[in-house]
């Protein structure tokens, strides 16, 4: 098994802002996130918010196998992030970077652009496991505030990371790319988001990308030469 760079045995959050630890600050950024996120579900009322719709909306058919890679997206967050904080703090900061860019850009939308979705079906054709816990996502998580797509952004900055990290084979980054494409065709496909909030997702995901990974590309540029 591979030996952490970073050893979080002695780790106390008194000790946060030493250097070894100082990447988990970036943490905060979902602490700032979910303040926003319950503010705006809470203070923005339903009728406020613009319905999202396109032609392809209704050429994708309701599909309740999709719901594996939707769920699947929390334990890739998780587990990327984990990952990362062992093995590449770097790569840790450039994640959260991209993740915290994608958060700010989207609240501002939602603020500005109150929005939400009515594509969610009134009753499953099949009651399976699988609707059951479309149902219960139904239940949790409101069809308000979706354009742009989180899910989306999140998983384009994840693949994003792990193409960059060069301890992942070959093999593992396509893998993990190939979930991050089915997580984001996944948002349409349960009735979680129109097709608009994926291609909206799209240029938030650049500015991110730049934000987090300039130095990156900066670096390669300079080996070309």
């Amino acid at each position: 098994m591979k030996k952490p760079v970073v050893d979080y045995r002695s780790f106390r959050l008194s000790k946060v802002t030493h250097p070894e630890y100082k990447h988990l600050l970036y943490l905060l950024g979902w602490v700032g996130y979910f303040t926003l996120y319950f503010l705006t579900e809470n203070l923005i009322p339903y009728e406020k918010c613009v319905p999202v719709h396109c032609a392809l909306d209704d050429i994708v058919p309701f599909c309740e196998y999709f719901v594996i890679p939707y769920v699947g997206w929390y334990l890739l967050i998780v587990g990327s992030l984990l990952y990362f904080a062992l093995y590449n703090p770097e790569n840790f900061k450039n994640m959260m970077k991209f993740i915290i860019t994608t958060q700010i850009a989207a609240m501002v939308i939602y603020i500005l652009f109150p929005n939400r979705q009515d594509l969610r079906p009134t009753e499953f054709a099949d009651e399976n496991i699988f609707t059951y816990i479309i149902g219960l996502l139904y239940r949790f998580d409101t069809s308000t505030n979706v354009c742009p797509s989180l899910h989306v952004a999140y998983s384009i900055g994840i693949a994003s990371t792990w193409l960059k990290e060069k301890s992942a084979s070959p093999l593992a980054k396509t893998l993990l790319t190939l979930f991050c494409i089915s997580v984001c065709l996944s948002v349409a496909f349960v009735k979680q988001h129109s097709v608009v909030d994926i291609f909206a997702a799209l240029p938030i995901c650049a500015l991110a990308e730049w934000i987090a990974f300039r130095h990156f590309y900066r670096e390669k540029r300079q080996v070309m030469k």
